[in-house]
């Protein structure tokens, strides 16, 4: 019996993946031989501070974004709006209750609401 071709495949991907995975697991090599004089060393810490600190504002800038969005949510009067809904709910909810006891009591015509 031959292997499937969808074997071949997966193995043929696998094996991709696992050099991809291997050759970018070497960039935090201490022993990368690019990385053994002080220069490089610097150089490489001060990217890696750069792209943090990058990172870092785009992450601040996003939480601002997003603090302003919930102050003009909370100014919409969204939760007054709910508070009315949920009160509203619980009246509907506790009207039926009593309608549900009272069919079950015998009061059929409570039993069609």
């Amino acid at each position: 019996m031959g292997v499937s071709r969808n074997f071949r495949a997966a193995m043929l991907v696998a094996t991709i993946g696992m050099l991809a995975v291997s050759s970018v697991a070497r960039a935090d090599d201490p022993k990368d031989p690019s990385m053994r004089s002080a220069a490089a060393r610097a150089r490489d810490h001060e990217l890696t501070r750069r792209l943090n600190q990058q990172q870092a504002a785009m992450v601040r800038e996003r939480d601002a974004r997003y603090a302003q969005g919930w102050r003009a949510y909370d100014r919409s009067g969204s939760n007054a709006d709910y508070a009315d809904a949920n009160a509203q709910y619980e009246r509907e909810l506790a009207r039926w209750r009593r309608d549900v006891s009272a069919c079950r009591s015998g009061d059929y015509s409570a039993c069609a609401h």
